[in-house]
């Protein structure tokens, strides 16, 4: 077009404005040109509709419009202009005054405007260019009109175009809350808010400036609302190849949009729950993972998606697991109790919860299932059910008792009197009915220990002093005990008075003693100690028999042999026993636990097979000596100071590092050694020191503390058990531990070891 001859009309009746024009145009030698004036409208739609198949008068290729003329005045100029010229493009020319007007003739289809008085020759002829190109634009556009009129007429897509100021040039079905009108030659701040227009004119001028398209969801605020769009934005090109604006179409997805957020909604709130939440499909593979099931189970969801559920929950096949799938498959639901591992390898207990998931069709397509940790929940059963079984034990003991009481009695006193009926009786009858009596005195003894255990044989209570108590029993010992067993003893001298019965403690301490002594055959060590304890809210929580206040511990260990897992748990049954036929009667130990609870204390043990037993006494003190307040005794909290807590049972977790925040420290919490490693690792820097347990999971606690110790020799470290030998003791003190701390521990007990270790 540059090298082409520009016919332009020019519609002005004021003879300067006429010849200011063409000398503009003269200006500009390389224009190319020709302007043909006329001062009235008439005259230019006479010139427009004559003939000029002869060649006297070549077709124009622009007009130049004045608004304010002769025989036409205002909009109504353009307007009429407009309608007659045979889509002709103008380019109108107007006053200062009058830029309104000019801006509606360019609403009404004007390619453009020039204000008389600040059109410059370079000006006018980019106008005249730009006018040109633009109308050769939309003429090629309207070719192709009718077919997307027709391929768009039931579309929901709405399609646009915006000429190089962004201004909208064409419009099909416009933006929700518009009109074509409201729309046409207007720039997208003129119509919507600033922060919309800024949004979407970045979108367009990117593509503009760059001539590559692109796909961006937007939303907009309309006048029905915020819409969300699916919006494509590619360049607009003329014959040339040249980018002369864009061309648009976007989508209405707020339907959609509003879907997944209420979607997004549902999946935070799925997050929020402590409840392990996991879908998975008829193949077992995992399909959706939620936050509750990451922090139940250990295993990430980008760890587990795809992957089948039955490899990483059940350590083996599981009947259990297989009864279920084919109950809910079968039925649409399931519940019921199941054991599964987690990352760590540790067994826990869940309350599981499986319902079939339809589609469309109704044809099942997965398996939601939500499980809830029991695991603290079945051990507090397990210790109630314990309870409840020792309790039914005594009372059908004691009913025994009762009975066995009513048949001894004869016995025992035919026993004593049938040698004074018969003094001459030979020898051998005489040691039969010694005999006799001696068994019957050895069965009342036995009923006797029944009762005891049973309900606690009612004695004289008396404020006493188990110090005292101690010394004696201790006495006994050395001098009955074998050699090769070596007896020590640990009690402070302020130790706290118990109200109590002396002969039934006595027996209490005997008791556990020679348990102690038949469990190490070949010698070994024996330890009795007592101190004062103060039990707690935080200790009443870890211990279920226990409850706050006062009470002096009595503790006896020993070396010996231990106990296996499988009999823990009913060593206090009367008539259990592991020794050999006539050297037990497995009352022992029913017997220490009947007289301890009729004082109204508990008992505790802990063993390890090989490494010794270890029985703690626990019983109320009572007035003679003050005990100290609470408040006196726990040591200065801390200042922030970070303390990582290693412990794999999840309410010791809880309740010391719901203990140590409340008292201004900080927590990390791992589950075993290698997670305790990767966070000191991670915080060595901040960590002021460690609180190990000692029976962990995939890493035990000592190989961590030595481990702990290569990271950082200077490490704090306080090792923790349940029960610990004097030579797995040692054992812990060679390792790196700086100090130990016996579980469970009172909130005193475990800030004083904190404040110890870091001083």
């Amino acid at each position: 077009m540059a090298d082409e001859i520009i016919k332009v009309l020019l519609v002005e009746d004021n003879p300067g404005d006429a010849f200011l024009i063409q000398e503009l145009i003269k200006e500009v030698n390389t224009a190319h040109l020709e302007l043909y004036p006329v001062e009235r409208l008439s005259e230019a739609l006479k010139i427009l509709a004559s003939d000029t198949s002869d060649g006297s008068l070549p077709p124009f290729d622009v007009m130049l419009l004045d608004l304010s003329l002769p025989d036409s005045q205002g909009i109504d100029t353009f307007v009429r202009a407009n309608r007659e010229t045979n889509l002709l493009p103008i380019i109108v020319l107007t006053g200062i005054d009058d830029e309104n007007l000019a801006l509606t003739a360019m609403q009404k289809g004007a390619q453009d405007y020039l204000v008389k008085g600040q059109v410059t020759g370079d000006l006018l002829v980019r106008s005249i260019r730009y006018a040109i190109e633009r109308q050769r634009v939309e003429k090629a556009l309207r070719h192709s009109e009718e077919r997307f009129r027709v391929a768009l007429k039931n579309s929901p897509i709405f399609v646009f175009n915006q000429d190089r100021d962004l201004r909208y040039t064409w419009i099909y079905n416009p933006i929700a809350g518009w009109t074509v009108e409201e729309m046409l030659g207007k720039q997208d701040s003129e119509i919507m808010s600033e922060q919309d227009a800024q949004c979407l004119t970045a979108i367009k001028y990117h593509v503009l400036t760059t001539g590559i398209g692109t796909r961006q969801v937007v939303s907009i605020g309309t006048p029905l609302g915020t819409k969300y769009y699916d919006l494509t934005v590619e360049p607009l090109r003329n014959e040339s190849q040249d980018i002369v604006g864009i061309t648009c179409a976007c989508i209405d997805i707020s339907e959609r949009k509003l879907a997944e957020a209420k979607i997004r909604e549902q999946a935070a709130l799925l997050d929020i729950t402590t409840d392990g939440i996991c879908v998975r499909d008829l193949e077992n593979k995992i399909l959706f993972w939620n936050k509750g099931a990451e922090n139940l189970y250990g295993w990430q969801a980008h760890e587990v998606i795809s992957k089948n559920a039955s490899d990483l929950l059940f350590r083996e096949p599981s009947l259990e697991v297989e009864t279920a799938l084919l109950n809910v498959i079968s039925q649409g639901n399931w519940q019921g109790e199941l054991n599964k591992v987690t990352k760590t390898g540790k067994e826990i207990v869940v309350a599981s919860r499986w319902s079939l998931v339809y589609d469309e069709q109704g044809k099942p397509k997965s398996i939601l299932s939500v499980d809830t940790d029991i695991t603290q929940k079945k051990h507090l059963e397990a210790q109630l059910f314990r309870t409840q079984r020792l309790e039914s034990i005594g009372t059908l003991a004691s009913g025994i008792a009762h009975d066995l009481n009513n048949i001894l009695t004869p016995i025992l006193a035919g026993a004593q009197l049938l040698p004074l009926k018969f003094p001459d009786a030979d020898e051998r009858t005489q040691h039969l009915l010694e005999i006799l009596e001696i068994n019957a005195k050895r069965g009342a003894d036995l009923v006797k220990q029944v009762l005891s255990f049973a309900r606690g044989v009612e004695g004289k209570r008396i404020t006493l002093q188990l110090k005292h108590l101690i010394v004696e029993v201790v006495k006994i010992l050395k001098e009955t005990f074998p050699k090769s067993i070596e007896v020590y003893t640990d009690i402070p001298n302020d130790l706290w008075m118990v109200s109590g019965d002396s002969t039934q403690l006595h027996q209490v301490l005997m008791n556990l003693c020679v348990n102690a002594r038949d469990a190490m055959p070949n010698g070994g060590t024996l330890t009795i100690s007592a101190e004062n304890l103060l039990i707690d809210e935080n200790y009443a929580r870890m211990n279920l028999e226990a409850k706050q206040g006062h009470y002096i511990m009595v503790t006896v260990s020993d070396t010996g042999v231990g106990i296996s897992p499988e009999n823990l748990d009913r060593i206090f049954e009367p008539f259990f026993t592991t020794k050999a036929v006539g050297q037990g009667t497995g009352l022992g130990l029913s017997t220490v636990l009947g007289i301890v609870k009729s004082h109204g204390g508990f008992v505790n043990v802990y063993s390890e097979e090989g490494r010794g037993t270890t029985f703690k006494v626990y019983l109320p003190s009572v007035g003679g000596m003050e005990a100290p307040h609470i408040d006196h005794l726990l040591p200065p909290a801390g200042h922030g100071e970070l303390i990582l807590i290693v412990d794999d049972e999840v309410s010791i977790q809880d309740i010391t590092k719901t203990s140590l925040e409340s008292h201004q420290y900080e927590t990390l919490v791992a589950n075993d050694g290698v997670e305790a490693i990767a966070l000191y690792a991670k915080n060595a820097d901040k960590i002021s020191a460690v609180l190990m347990d000692i029976m962990l999971p995939v890493l035990d606690g000592l190989t961590t503390i030595r481990t702990l110790r290569k990271i950082n020799p200077q490490v704090k470290i306080i090792a923790t058990s349940g029960l610990i030998s004097k030579i797995k003791l040692t054992e812990i003190v060679n390792t790196g531990a700086n100090s130990f701390l016996a579980k469970p521990y009172t909130v005193n007990e475990l800030l004083l070891a904190l404040h110890e270790v870091m001083i």
